[in-house]
């Protein structure tokens, strides 16, 4: 993964006004961990990062900065 993973998480969360805490509740994880997913200190696992994709509704490759489609199909 990439430092837009990290830019890119934080834009969505932002846009959609939902907080850190409630979206690491909801992965199972502490807010401290989805933290560092943002700070681009500390990535994912995979079994997060599928969740992370869901929660939000965007592909991966988006998330990744591969692709500027946003919306999972």
């Amino acid at each position: 993964m990439n430092d837009k993973f990290s830019q890119c998480l934080k834009e969505i969360r932002v846009d959609k006004n939902i907080a850190q805490k409630e979206i690491a509740e909801c992965l199972g994880i502490y807010t401290n961990a989805y933290q560092l997913y943002e700070y681009g200190k500390r990535k994912p696992s995979f079994e997060i990062f599928v969740k992370i994709c869901e929660y939000f509704n965007v592909s991966s490759d988006y998330i990744l900065g591969f692709s500027d489609i946003k919306e999972r199909r």
